[in-house]
């Protein structure tokens, strides 16, 4: 059997030019499933022999710590390869290739994604991003003139602006809850959309984890909830799916829309809609498609000519994510933050925005503040002096430092940013208020 050692050693004798060639990532994508069997996934967050394999399986900047990998993360070297493959051999006899010979392909990246979000592929679109996904539904759903839709204040804001078009253009009413942030007990977010229903709601619109805060919504109890009233649910999936460990079974929404290019790993402009097999056919799509797809999740995907290339490259994704496994990379992301958070988070002016003594509200994105702190200066702090990237947050209800380590993240790296937080929250960086 081939061991984490070996695979090391086989990498290291191809030579620094061709560390990352097919040979090379052959080798880690047939070793990863067999690594560390039997080892609780906690444990193996731990083991850097087997998170250096899974760093060399990218091509990124070291020169900047990136700890921005929500907004959009880097691909493996495979999916690219895949990319590049594609796209290359597109080129040769564009008509012939792209639509007789590449396009048909999708089926197998929507078999391999209905697999891993245990669905049927039948109820699986695969799009351009989680905002096409999700405005497929939200534009394409029938409303009436007064008719309500339930969403909240931390909604994402494109998801807010399709709403608040749908205000404008028919007339629906478009409410935003509040609810507590940290949110301390999740019986408080259900509660506060369950108050805002009436007998004109028409859906719920909801985010499983919160772009600004990395908040694990209770999804499954606001769906369970709002069933009971015959309410369907739209759930914005764009920084949960694979993620952390669930199917469609743990949400049981009807509408899951995500984006393909953050934590699945997948190539920039690529993501997916599942819709519930018999809500195919209420919901038209976003671009024209024949009466005859009314029933057909492809009506989703009828968008004119694009590059079979990036939506094939997902296969790759799907490699590489059931190859790494999705319990241990939640472990690997949830021990990164713990390297920063266990070093600041007594500290009298630091505040985090989730629960983070409770796992179950979030795992590889966290937001923080330090009190005196204006997050766009400290932002451009760590970028200028320290060569670190996150995202500054400033909404309405609170505001902080967003941070999103990835799999391809370092100890070190993260050392460094507990480093340059410890600084900022014992004052000793003046001019950052």
């Amino acid at each position: 059997m081939t061991s984490r050692r070996s695979v090391l050693r086989s990498m290291a004798a191809l030579g620094p030019t061709a560390l990352f060639g097919t040979q090379a990532l052959h080798a880690v994508t047939q070793w990863l499933p067999r690594a560390l069997t039997g080892i609780p996934a906690v444990d193996a967050a731990r083991d850097e022999d087997f998170w250096l394999t899974v760093q060399q399986a990218f091509a990124v900047d070291r020169t900047i710590i990136n700890l921005n990998n929500g907004g959009v993360s880097p691909s493996p070297r495979t999916v690219q390869d895949a990319v590049r493959r594609y796209t290359e051999q597109a080129n040769t006899i564009p008509a012939y290739e792209m639509w007789r010979h590449q396009e048909p392909l999708v089926e197998s990246v929507r078999e391999g994604i209905a697999s891993i979000f245990k669905v049927q592929s039948d109820e699986v679109a695969i799009t351009r991003n989680a905002s096409e996904s999700l405005q497929s539904v939200q534009l394409g759903l029938p409303m009436e003139r007064g008719d309500e839709v339930v969403t909240t204040t931390q909604d994402y804001p494109r998801m807010l602006a399709a709403w608040e078009q749908r205000a404008r253009r028919d007339g629906i009413v478009m409410k935003k809850v509040k609810y507590p942030v940290p949110l301390m007990n999740a019986r408080d977010a259900v509660d506060a959309i369950e108050a805002a229903m009436t007998s004109r709601t028409r859906v719920i619109h909801i985010s499983h984890v919160v772009f600004l805060t990395g908040q694990i919504m209770p999804v499954r109890e606001i769906c369970r909830m709002a069933k009971k009233k015959n309410i369907p649910c739209i759930v914005d999936g764009a920084h949960s799916f694979t993620h952390f460990p669930f199917t469609q079974e743990d949400l049981e929404c009807e509408y899951f829309g995500t984006s393909l290019h953050k934590w699945f790993l997948g190539p920039i402009g690529t993501g997916m809609l599942y819709v519930k097999k018999d809500r195919i056919s209420s919901v038209w799509p976003l671009m024209a498609a024949p009466k005859e797809m009314d029933e057909n999740i492809r009506k989703f995907e009828e968008i004119g000519t694009h590059p079979a290339a990036l939506h094939n490259a997902l296969i790759e994704s799907v490699a590489f994510h059931k190859a790494l496994g999705v319990e241990r990379k939640a472990a690997r992301l949830r021990y990164l933050h713990s390297i920063w958070t266990d070093r600041i988070g007594s500290m009298e002016r630091v505040r985090f925005l989730t629960n983070i003594k409770d796992e179950s509200n979030q795992c590889g994105l966290r937001l923080v503040h330090i009190d005196g702190t204006d997050p766009g200066k400290l932002s451009a702090y760590l970028l200028d002096k320290h060569r670190i990237f996150t995202v500054a947050i400033v909404h309405d209800e609170f505001k902080g430092l967003r941070v999103a380590p990835s799999v391809y993240t370092t100890i070190t790296e993260m050392e460094r940013f507990a480093d340059a937080m410890q600084l900022v929250a014992s004052g000793a960086v003046k001019d950052l208020g």
